[in-house]
């Protein structure tokens, strides 16, 4: 006879009706992400907002602040707190905005382009072992629902 698992308190709760909520999964899965890749940036100096925002600022998008607000789903305090940071740090760098003088655009340091080069190499990391339980396909699968509800809601 094989002796069965020891129950955890998190198995014992994930048979919740509340586990069966879509809004709370979405938010689990998230902050269960997030954490692992917190811990990954760490050292770096860097959580998952900022990291987001650095590489925004990095690709040639030349974001403004308010579309990074509406891009991370942030209030845009929170966003000029994660700008004025990484601007301390010499990471990014708040330039005219060409397209209107009135804003500013915020773009990578040669520096930042160098950190954020080993932190997507560690949010990768982190991420797929989030990701782990699923398979290549439902990985894909996954990715392009991910997509779907958080570009077309």
């Amino acid at each position: 006879m094989t002796q069965s698992p020891v129950e955890t308190e998190l198995d014992r709760l994930a048979r919740s009706p509340l586990a069966e909520e879509v809004t709370f999964l979405i938010a689990r899965v998230t902050s269960v992400s997030n954490a692992k890749a917190n811990a990954a940036l760490a050292d770096l100096g860097l959580k998952v907002r900022s990291y987001s925002v650095l590489n925004l600022a990095a690709s040639d998008l030349q974001p403004t602040q308010r579309e990074l607000a509406q891009m991370l789903s942030l209030d845009p305090s929170q966003i000029v707190s994660l700008v004025d940071d990484l601007e301390a740090n010499g990471l990014i760098l708040r330039e005219q905005d060409q397209r209107d003088r009135r804003q500013k655009v915020i773009s990578a340091t040669p520096d930042g382009i160098k950190l954020l080069k080993e932190a997507r190499k560690r949010t990768q990391e982190a991420q797929a072992e989030s990701l782990a339980p699923l398979s290549p396909e439902e990985q894909v699968v996954f990715r392009e629902m991910m997509v779907r509800l958080s570009f077309n809601a």
